[in-house]
This record gives C-alpha cells, sequence and structure tokens, in this order.
C-alpha cells in the first residue's frame, strides 16, 4: 500500500529509519526505489551495505540530511523505542528531511499507555519501550503531519496491537 502510493505519486527517494537487517530497504530498492537506510546500530549498518543498500549509522533524532531531501520515509517498530519527551525532536526531524507533500509511513505496536523496559519481551536483556495509545500517538503525529490514513492491527496479542500510520508532511 505505501509503496504503490509512492510510485503512483512518482516519489522514488525513500529514507528508513532503524532499518535493521534491511529486509524492508531490499523490498523498496527491488522494487525501483533509492532508498537509504539508516541504524543507530553499526552492525545492522554493516549487515545492510552487505546487501548492497547505501545505509549509515545515524541516530534518528539528528539526521545528517539536507531539508527536504525525501520524498518518503519508512519506519516500522524503531520509534517505540524512543521515550516520549524525546518522540517530538525526532517527528520534526523526519518532517524536516521530508519534501513538502512527502509521504511518511510509520508502523508501532501500541494501543495502551506504557513507558518503560518490557517485562513481557521477548529478549533478553529485556528492552525500553514507549506505548501510546491511539488517542495520544495520534494527537502526537498531528502536530507534525496531516494524517492520511491509521489503522490498527490485531496480531493475537491482548495488550497490544500494531499502529499503521500513513501521514503527509
Amino acid at each position: 500500500m505505501f509503496l504503490s502510493r509512492l510510485q503512483r505519486e512518482n516519489r522514488a527517494k525513500l529514507l528508513e529509519i532503524g532499518a535493521g537487517t534491511g529486509r524492508d530497504s531490499m523490498f523498496f530498492e527491488e522494487n525501483g526505489l533509492l532508498v537509504t537506510a539508516t541504524d543507530l546500530s553499526g552492525e545492522m549498518v554493516l549487515l545492510c551495505r552487505e546487501k548492497g543498500l547505501s545505509a549509515e549509522q545515524m541516530d534518528a533524532s539528528d539526521l545528517q540530511f539536507p531539508d527536504g531531501h525525501f520524498d518518503g520515509v519508512w519506519t516500522i517498530n524503531c520509534l517505540l523505542h524512543v521515550p516520549k519527551r524525546d518522540l517530538p525532536g525526532v517527528l520534526a526531524e523526519v518532517r524536516r528531511v521530508l519534501k513538502p507533500g512527502g509521504l511518511f509511513y510509520f508502523g508501532v505496536y501500541g494501543g495502551m499507555d506504557f513507558e518503560g523496559v518490557w517485562e513481557a519481551d521477548r529478549y533478553d536483556p529485556k528492552r525500553f519501550f514507549s506505548f501510546h495509545t491511539d488517542a495520544a500517538i495520534q494527537e502526537t503525529v498531528r502536530r507534525f503531519f496531516t494524517l492520511e490514513s491509521f489503522r490498527t492491527i490485531d496480531y493475537g496479542n491482548e495488550i497490544l496491537h500494531f499502529q499503521a500510520m500513513v501521514l503527509r508532511r
């Protein structure tokens, strides 16, 4: 859905924030987009580069790109590790690097208000998460973007669901 919107609008230059191993970046590249993958982890950046991706180690709160550089931004299950007090700064950075009219896909788990180490995390050591209620995350993103779509997707967890947003600068 996001890919087809980018293609329909001739938006080819995409930034991925929190690319991890580069799986999503590869998908977008294979479908004709010019992708720059970023991740806070140097190890993940190396994995992306091994796949032939353009990748940079970078903090989402300090994106080292010119203003209006990208047609689109993609981030999935990355910004849920950003403290709530810091999320507005990250969203401002995303807005800054997006071209006017650019699209931003923001996907995270949420549906409840929580911030801290998530004891139900499947990884050890347990990781820090910031979960937002549907109303709270929508209110936050609307300070920086036009909310074009908001969907929740249940995935069998009784507490959380996935929050999928398409935003426009």
